[in-house]
């Protein structure tokens, strides 16, 4: 019934009534023509016929008329025939003809035949093979796309037959195929017809995708099958393929078959880590939303090192898995694969969960550890590389740890080796002492554990020692030598060698004295620490150098300084031991300027001494310097025995000159009195000497003094003077009062004895009395052994005797130190001269005490009372040592000195000693 009418429309009648429409996405439209009824003046016109046209002069090149047929729907084989004609200029060619089948409402997809000329004023004829069958239908879709030429492009009669194509074969009905993404789609066409050379076939999706053929193969003698691949498929290549086929009178069309592209499923998560270990991970897989299609058929889980060509792909048939056998401290990508039917259904690895192992213990310590340097604060050890099959962790430490023994204490140290990772690993410990022994060893750490390696003994080289310990160096001054002594340093770095002691003399109290000669060196060996400088000068400051040496070389110097001693200035010699001239007040001697010896003498000074009784005759010649001037208003106060009576600069006595002691002026603050007739002077003559312009001492020190001395010291000395003074005037005080108990005491034992000599006394001069009889007068001196620091005493003895002298006396006098009483602190030395015993009376002078063994002049009546107190005064001298003083008594018998011729001879025999004999035994 369709194919009737389809040949009853033969474009005569309205296309309404024939079923045809014009385009309605298009640029022109179709124009029905009428040849026979009409001619047309266009030399391009068919005539004769009715057709339909697109007039493509005066078009713009590429617009488009499209002529849609009615849909048709067959059941059986059929063939649809159309003619075509192309009018123009000769070799023009005015445009497109494009047919496309159109298949239930589908797009268009691509046509299926096309002409583009060239113009030929014929018409041609084409068959269309279309295997479309019901329930299905079709579309022709006839298009006309202008090339901007003159002419025309026409058709007619388009018919459908009830039989196959003559010239053109057709299809049997093609299937869908279904594939997983990027895999392969093969379409298998099955041509009904005989397989011929002018044939061509491809396929062609609906989207504009087209393959060719791949292969051909009989299926029998009349049908072929053509095999068409569609490679590397996507979702976007997903749709409807038919097949084509060409010959030269027409086209064959197959139906559509669907492809469907299959996505493999890909997990939306990655695995989540449940556990990690040394050597083990264990996951969950967490793959319940995909991306992709399924069913899902198949599980595996995919683990890469990130670092690294190590790879594994492992099976899974649970939602947990283990990942075993894996290295320490490593870090793996883990995937989770899942696959769906079919080739190529395994879809991609899901996102990566990124896990690392940990760390699994050492395997074992560093190994040949060994020493490559060695010097006197650093040590350089290498050892064999680490592996990661020995660290078992790329996160590690590798530490040197060191014991020495240092000023007899422990000491542990620990380095870390930031090159532990190099091909040839060492490593270098500074900050090291000197010639010590370490025990050195490499210690592996990482998160899981601790491996050592063999400890190693090694002990670093010398080096040059430290500085001599200042506050060691004591030098003991004399004066002209000083004994340095040290200790080795407190950081000796090796064995000490030897010692280096340079001096240089610096600076003298004396500014004559030439110092260029006083220098000089002194080596000592390792094992000696003292040293005696001989040769040096009085009062000379010197620098000494010291330092230490092992067989490195020597090490820092220490400078300290020391002043010898001054020594007491050298008193000249006297030709006469006599004094000049003598009267009842006054006595003339020859004062004489003395040699300074380190030190330039700074005064001259002239001491009166009164005369007392003392126990024994050593005690008067102990003390022979002066050094506390005490003037004569005071001596009575202070019950002093001495007295300055004069002082003089040292620029006062360039020559020797006279000078008269008791002729009542004052020289230099200090008063000369006169001299009391009924007493015995010895009169002193001292030169001093000053050391640093200040102080008075009479003592050399021990004490070793540095060469810059500060201001605060000197304070010190001079506090520590004052409080020695009034120690000593303390001590004086209580001395004189025990004294003066003692002789009450004695006056009482002694009152029976006056008044046995009432009669004797009466006979006595009527001036005995004021004689010096009271033990007040007496002068206690104090010990004199205290010494300070930086005093210094000497005294070169020269004495002279005055007239009516009976005795010359000469002492070295003891070092002793006193402060003076104006002044702080200092170094002083004095010489005295002495005149012993003058008495200004017309009488034989005292000599108290007695010497044993000595012959002493009788003592006359008038003086015994004197005597008598005298002994009183001095402590331990009675009758008793004047009697044990005298010579061996008579050598005849006690009968012998009764008898009457003998008894005015032997004055043994009389004598009152037996009256007295036994109490003086038992005092």
């Amino acid at each position: 019934n369709k194919t009737r009418n389809w040949c009853d429309c033969n474009f005569e009648k309205p296309l309404a009534a024939c079923g045809y429409s014009q385009g309605r996405d298009d640029d022109l439209d179709w124009e029905q023509v009428n040849s026979r009824e009409k001619t047309s003046s266009d030399p391009w016109m068919p005539s004769g016929s009715t057709f339909m046209m697109v007039n493509t002069s005066g078009r713009f090149a590429g617009q488009k008329a499209l002529l849609l047929t009615p849909q048709l729907k067959e059941n059986d084989t059929h063939c649809v025939i159309f003619h075509y004609y192309i009018g123009g200029r000769d070799n023009s060619h005015p445009g497109h003809l494009n047919v496309y089948i159109k298949e239930n409402n589908s797009p268009m997809g691509m046509p299926v035949w096309n002409v583009s000329g060239p113009a030929s004023r014929s018409w041609g004829q084409v068959e269309l093979a279309i295997s479309t069958y019901w329930p299905n239908f079709y579309q022709i879709v006839f298009e006309a796309i202008t090339s901007g030429q003159r002419g025309l492009l026409a058709i007619k009669d388009v018919v459908v037959q009830g039989h196959q194509c003559m010239n053109t074969p057709h299809f049997l009905t093609i299937k869908g195929v279904e594939v997983n993404a990027g895999q392969t789609a093969s379409f298998h066409c099955t041509v009904n017809g005989r397989k011929r050379d002018n044939f061509r076939l491809w396929l062609q999706g609906i989207g504009g995708r087209e393959a060719p053929m791949k292969a051909t193969k009989p299926w029998n003698n009349r049908r072929f099958i053509g095999t068409f691949d569609v490679e590397n498929t996507t979702k976007g290549d997903s749709g409807r393929y038919r097949c084509i086929v060409h010959s030269d009178k027409g086209v064959g069309v197959s139906n559509y078959g669907e492809l469907t592209i299959k996505q493999p499923p890909v997990p939306i998560a990655p695995p989540q880590l449940t556990a990690v270990g040394a050597t083990y991970l264990w996951i969950q897989l967490n793959a319940n939303s995909i991306n992709g299609d399924g069913p899902i058929i198949d599980r595996q889980v995919e683990y890469r090192t990130v670092s690294g060509t190590m790879y594994d792909l492992q099976p899974v048939d649970k939602t947990t898995h283990k990942i075993g056998h894996l290295d320490p401290d490593t870090e793996y990508e883990i995937s989770v694969l899942l696959t769906r039917p079919l080739e190529g259904g395994t879809g991609a690895p899901g996102p990566p969960l990124r896990a690392r192992t940990k760390c699994a213990e050492p395997m074992h310590g560093p190994r040949r550890l060994e020493v490559v340097d060695i010097q006197s604060r650093q040590v350089t050890i290498r050892w064999e590389p680490l592996g990661y099959n020995v660290t078992r962790c790329h996160s590690y430490n590798l530490t040197v740890q060191y014991r020495s023994r240092v000023a007899g204490k422990e000491e542990t140290r620990e380095e870390v080796c930031y090159e532990a990772q190099s091909r040839d690993p060492q490593h270098t410990i500074h900050n090291l002492t000197p010639f010590t022994n370490l025990s050195v060893k490499l210690v592996l750490h990482n998160p899981e554990g601790v491996k050592e390696s063999t400890e190693l003994e090694v002990q670093t080289d010398e080096d040059v020692p430290g500085a001599v310990p200042l506050d060691s160096i004591q030098g003991s001054p004399y004066e002209e030598k000083i004994i340095l002594k040290w200790r080795e340093p407190a950081q000796t770095y090796g064995i000490i060698t030897q010692f280096e002691i340079s001096y240089k003399a610096v600076s003298s109290f004396d500014p004559e004295l030439d110092l260029s000669n006083q220098s000089g060196k002194a080596v000592k060996l390792g094992n000696e620490t003292t040293h005696v400088f001989t040769g040096l000068y009085p009062g000379s400051t010197y620098s000494f150098t010291l330092r230490a040496s092992t067989a490195k070389g020597y090490g820092p110097p220490v400078i300290t300084q020391f002043t010898t001693k001054i020594s007491a200035p050298s008193m000249p010699a006297y030709d006469q031991e006599t004094s000049l001239n003598q009267t009842d007040n006054t006595v003339t001697v020859l004062l004489k300027p003395a040699q300074s010896r380190g030190a330039p003498v700074s005064v001259y000074q002239v001491v009166v001494e009164e005369e007392r009784p003392r126990r024994a005759r050593g005690t008067a010649e102990i003390l022979r310097c002066y050094p506390v001037p005490i003037h004569f208003q005071n001596a009575t106060l202070l019950n002093s025995q001495y007295y300055f009576t004069a002082q003089f600069p040292a620029a006062g006595i360039h020559s020797p000159q006279p000078f008269t002691v008791g002729d009542n002026k004052t020289y230099n603050g200090y008063w000369n009195a006169p001299l009391l007739p009924q007493k015995s002077y010895s009169i002193y003559y001292q030169a001093v000497s000053t050391a640093n312009g200040v102080g008075a001492a009479t003592h050399k020190p021990d004490a070793v003094e540095p060469e810059k001395q500060t201001d605060h010291t000197v304070k010190i000395a001079g506090v520590i003077a004052g409080i020695l003074l009034f120690v000593i005037i303390f001590l004086g005080v209580v001395l004189l009062m025990k004294k003066r108990k003692l002789a009450k005491k004695r006056k009482e034992t002694l009152n029976s004895t006056r008044q046995e000599m009432t009669v004797m006394v009466n006979s006595m001069d009527k001036n005995y009395t004021e004689q010096g009889t009271n033990c007040d007068e007496a002068l206690s001196f104090m010990d004199t052994h205290n010494h300070t620091l930086n005093t210094r005493t000497g005294s070169s003895p020269s004495s002279f005797t005055l007239p009516k002298a009976n005795t010359l006396t000469s002492s070295i006098p003891t070092n002793s130190y006193y402060p003076d009483e104006s002044q702080n602190m200092g170094s002083d030395t004095s010489s005295l001269v002495q005149s012993h015993t003058h008495s200004l009376r017309k009488r034989e002078p005292v000599d108290v005490p007695y010497q044993t063994g000595q012959l002493h002049p009788a003592i006359r009546v008038a003086d015994l009372l004197q005597h008598i107190t005298q002994m009183k005064c001095a402590e331990g001298y009675g009758f008793k040592e004047e009697y044990e003083s005298f010579f061996e008594g008579q050598s005849a018998p006690w009968d012998s000195a009764k008898k009457d011729e003998n008894r005015m001879k032997n004055r043994y025999g009389n004598i009152i000693a037996c009256v007295y004999k036994a109490p003086l035994h038992s005092s």
